[in-house]
């Protein structure tokens, strides 16, 4: 649940009105939750604490990147699955441990494994053999043995949007189930690489827990089969993926998430990690925006707000659902249905269409649920700066990212 609730017909994140949050930043602005990010993580850590088994819980950056939220997230014991030698530099400046970070992704460069190798971290989620061979040359002419976990592909539909599926064989992501026990031998071949586990992600936005038990079901017949070559492991990663409610879905709950995991892997020694990002951030996040115009075309009503595809990507990308809700509840103007969209030059930027809401120009609204893949997937199209974002704890709020300026954007071109 978001801690964002109307008193007195105005909208408040927290103790902290939205309005005040506005004026102070303007508009388009993120603001985050504290305490909603604090119960999400609890959630996650109560279930796995009564598990009564070892575990690691990996907060997925790509998530949310700022370094506050991670700053936060490490002083409640997270690690760090990071898909980037830019993540790592950032759960490192935002506090993190070298030692708390798994680093995943299908492009990892020379350059990357190298800083990966000499900062010591956790593990190395290896995708191909390539990358493997990469890792063992770099190793060795280090002279150091690196930790690895090998990311399967098992093959599974996710049943989420395509471009957020990673599990299926149609997927650039992992090595491919029928290959990996070849992989894994190949590995335990090589002087400089230390096996430690097995891992896989199947997508995003799940809301099922059949495809996280099929998948865990091929890990488990893989890491028996390794048995055979006394290959042990010592971890299992089922990476991230649950599902969040934005419009009717009904997710599981992290503990009905982590109880079906620990029955299916109770008769292994195995410690349990996952990677939740969007589970842990995406209710806990807000965006305010302005309404600029209104403009009717035809039979269409356009409410056309400071806020655009550049600063929230998911519905033009996905075609997403966000709630979008006024900030000060009134009723002086006629209810019609709208389409939200913003002022980029592109029919594909809308932030929600469709929308019954009462709206005068100059209204504040609210996008809900963009706390994941938001800012962390925003840009400078059109030559807009990006968007602050604002940290809410109880009464009090802070800033943890300034909006960028046009001389920003215009300082790193040469003419």
């Amino acid at each position: 649940m978001s801690n964002v609730q109307y008193k007195n017909q105005e909208l408040y994140i927290e103790q902290v009105a939205l309005s005040q949050i506005a004026k102070q930043f303007g508009t388009p602005c993120y603001v985050y939750s504290k305490q909603t990010i604090r119960n999400n993580w609890n959630a996650f850590h109560q279930a796995l604490q009564n598990s009564h088994r070892p575990f690691k819980i990996y907060y997925a950056v790509k998530a949310n990147s700022n370094l506050a939220i991670l700053q936060f997230l490490a002083a409640l014991g997270a690690g760090f699955d990071v898909v980037s030698g830019g993540e790592m530099e950032r759960v490192l400046a935002a506090g993190g441990h070298a030692a708390d970070i798994v680093f995943s992704g299908v492009g990892k460069s020379v350059t990357e494994i190298e800083r990966a190798i000499d900062l010591k971290i956790c593990s190395i989620h290896v995708e191909s053999e390539q990358e493997l061979l990469r890792v063992q040359d770099i190793a060795k002419t280090k002279n150091k043995i690196v930790n690895i976990a090998i990311r399967i592909n098992p093959g599974v539909a996710s049943g989420s949007h395509p471009y957020i599926s990673t599990g299926s064989k149609n997927n650039k992501f992992g090595i491919d189930f029928d290959q990996a026990l070849a992989v894994y031998l190949q590995a335990a071949s090589l002087s400089h690489i230390a096996i430690k586990g097995i891992a896989c992600h199947i997508g995003s936005q799940l809301t099922s827990l059949a495809p996280f038990m099929n998948a865990i079901d091929q890990l488990l017949l893989l890491t028996e089969a390794l048995k055979e070559y006394n290959i042990n492991l010592e971890y299992i990663d089922v990476g991230g993926g649950l599902g969040i409610c934005y419009n009717d879905e009904k997710p599981p709950l992290p503990q009905e998430y982590i109880n079906s995991i620990v029955d299916k892997i109770k008769h292994t020694n195995l410690e349990l990690h996952i990677e939740p990002g969007r589970s842990i951030v995406a209710n806990a996040g807000v965006i305010v925006t302005q309404v600029e115009y209104l403009k009717t075309t035809g039979n269409n009503h356009f409410a056309i707000v400071d806020a655009a595809m550049n600063d929230l990507m998911r519905p033009s990308l996905y075609q997403s659902f966000h709630s979008i809700i006024p900030v000060q509840a009134h009723s002086n103007a006629v209810e019609k249905n709208y389409a939200i969209v913003g002022p980029i030059c592109e029919s594909g930027d809308f932030l929600g269409n469709n929308r019954k809401l009462h709206l005068n120009a100059g209204d504040l609204l609210l996008i809900k649920d963009c706390g994941a893949y938001g800012l962390s997937m925003s840009s400078n199209y059109n030559t807009r700066p990006r968007c602050p974002e604002v940290f809410v704890d109880g009464t009090n709020f802070s800033l943890i990212r300034k909006r960028e300026t046009i001389e920003q954007l215009l300082e790193n071109e040469i003419l």
